[in-house]
Order: C-alpha cells, then structure tokens, then sequence
C-alpha cells in the first residue's frame, strides 16, 4: 500500500510527460489551416483565405533589409496583386519589430562602383500607382527608414503601444528613396511630417495615432492579431466599388490637379457601380440586411481558414 502511494506522483508526472509530448509533437491546427504560397527564408507568405500575410523573417537584424531580402518583399508583393483570389495583404515583421529599413552593413561595404550590391526596393521605390488591393501593415517595436516607408506604402497601419516609428536613417545620411517625402505630408500634414523627417527622431505609437499615422492603436503583442481582423473586415464589403472609392481617395491625394479634376475622376469610376452593386445591395437592404447598422451578412465568406488561425494570431 504505501509502495502504492510513493509510485502515483511519478506516475502523475509521467501521464503529464506524455500528454504534453502528445499535445507539441503534432503540427498546429494552423498550420493545415494555411497554404504556404513562399518559402523565402527571409520573407514567408502564407495565405489565409482571402487574405494573404506577408511576413517579414530577418529578426537577428531587427528585420533590416538586404538587397535579396528586398527584392523578395517587392516579388511578395507584387504575387499577392496578381493573385486574383487574395484581397487583402497583411504586412508584419516576426521577432518583434515591424522593419527597421535597409541593411547598413550591406551599404557600408559599398565599394564605390556598383550600385547592384546596394539594397533596393525595386519595384516598391518607384511604385507611383495605388497597389490593386488593400494592404495592412502589423506595426510591433521598430518602423525605421524604409521600414516606415513600407507602411505609408500600406493603407491602414496598427500599431503595439510600445511601438517607435521614425526616419532614424536620418543620422547616416541614408536617403528617403521609397516614397516617404511624398507620403507622410499627404498623411499627416507638412509640419509634422518636416518634424520625423528633419530631426529623424522616433515618434510613440500614441504620437502617431493621435497624426493619424495609426489607424489603431492596440496593446503590445496583439497588432498581428487585430490587422487581420481589419482585413476581415474589408472582405464583407461589394469588393469593386470599395476599391473604386479606394482608387478615387487616393487620386485626389496624389494626383488630382483641382478639385474639379477629383470629382471627375471620381464619377467617372464609380458611376456604373451604382447600376451593378448599388441596386444589389439595395435589394438586399430590403431583405432585411444590414437593417438597423448592422455590417453581417452582407458577403458570402468562406471563414473555415480564418476563424482558428485569428483566435491564435489574437
């Protein structure tokens, strides 16, 4: 009896060994759930449903950016507008920093000559056209340099409450070359962008909510999470007129030369939707749908490879 007792905690604690090796050895449920699209070292795409996240893989750097790292985000990109089934990108650094720009190490062996061993974003850097579809940056830790330009590149940024966002490039006479001087004022206002882009300090993540450089401000660790539930939320919508009243905002920001221009640009893209989504959505109205300010039911959404990997991401 008393040899009874003595073998019941080890028993215990090899019941709990055993579970516990049972539990970790198999691959996440998430992981079936998602269907890896790239296998790049450095960047990793995964596609979750509709929605395609973009992660970016170099944390022993902070997540910096050499030349083929780069290229690669550019090639990730550029994949996911071609990607006709994907309609929203989620844009993330793993190991706790969003991105922190280009590598220094990889610019300071410059040799005087060729300008190929230099970092670029290749396409992104002369990217003067609206990306096809939305983009959501994850914002966590460190949004440097070309790091912060990637952002700006996107169209709602969240942000982690302990996150620092700034030009710190500015200290090495590293240029702004991915669009930041064009971006930022047109976000923000001139005044403030002068301030990040002059003195090249680091602005808080409450700093950058209250410019409207933050969509959403959000607790440490929860910014993954909470930038792909704003991606779900875009998917709901009649995707071609969002994207024509996306196109339209962007317009009279960048490009428009009166006023007048904006609003032609704006009837002139939108005009035939009313005819070819409105007047379905209005009957759906009728139905009984989105009644009251409701936002459910609104678009069929295939939620069989999101909803476990959201609650893991949250």
């Amino acid at each position: 009896m008393f040899s009874a007792r003595r073998l019941i905690p080890s028993l215990s604690r090899e019941i709990r060994r055993h579970l516990k090796k049972s539990l970790t050895s198999k691959p996440a449920a998430a992981v079936e759930l998602c269907e890896p699209t790239k296998e790049n070292k450095d960047i990793l795409v995964e596609r979750m449903g509709e929605i395609t996240k973009i992660g970016i893989n170099c944390p022993e750097k902070k997540n910096s950016l050499n030349r083929i790292a780069a290229q690669n985000l550019s090639d990730a990109i550029e994949e996911f507008e071609q990607d006709e089934s994907a309609l929203v990108a989620v844009i993330h650094g793993i190991g706790g920093n969003f991105c922190t720009g280009y590598d220094l190490k990889e610019i300071s062996e410059y040799d005087g000559e060729s300008e190929d061993t230099l970092p670029q974003f290749g396409p992104l850097a002369n990217r003067m056209t609206l990306t096809k579809k939305p983009m959501v940056a994850a914002l966590s830790g460190y949004t440097i340099g070309a790091g912060l330009e990637l952002a700006l590149l996107c169209d709602l940024r969240v942000v982690e409450e302990s996150a620092v966002i700034g030009f710190h490039n500015r200290r090495f006479g590293v240029p702004i070359l991915g669009g930041g001087t064009v971006r930022l004022p047109a976000l923000i206002g001139h005044s403030r962008a002068m301030d990040m882009i002059l003195t090249g300090r680091g602005i808080t993540a409450a700093e950058a909510f209250s410019w409207g450089l933050a969509n959403r401000l959000v607790a440490c660790g929860t910014s993954l999470g909470q930038a792909f539930n704003l991606a779900q939320c875009l998917l709901k919508f009649p995707q071609r007129t969002m994207l024509a009243d996306r196109a339209s905002a962007h317009n009279a920001s960048f490009s428009s030369r009166s006023f007048e221009e904006a609003l032609q640009y704006e009837k002139d893209h939108s005009s035939h939707l009313l005819l070819e989504e409105g007047a379905v959505g209005a009957k759906k109205f009728r139905e009984g749908i989105g009644r009251h300010g409701k936002f459910y039911h609104l678009r069929h959404i295939d939620r069989s490879k999101t909803d476990e990997i959201k609650d893991d991401l949250l």
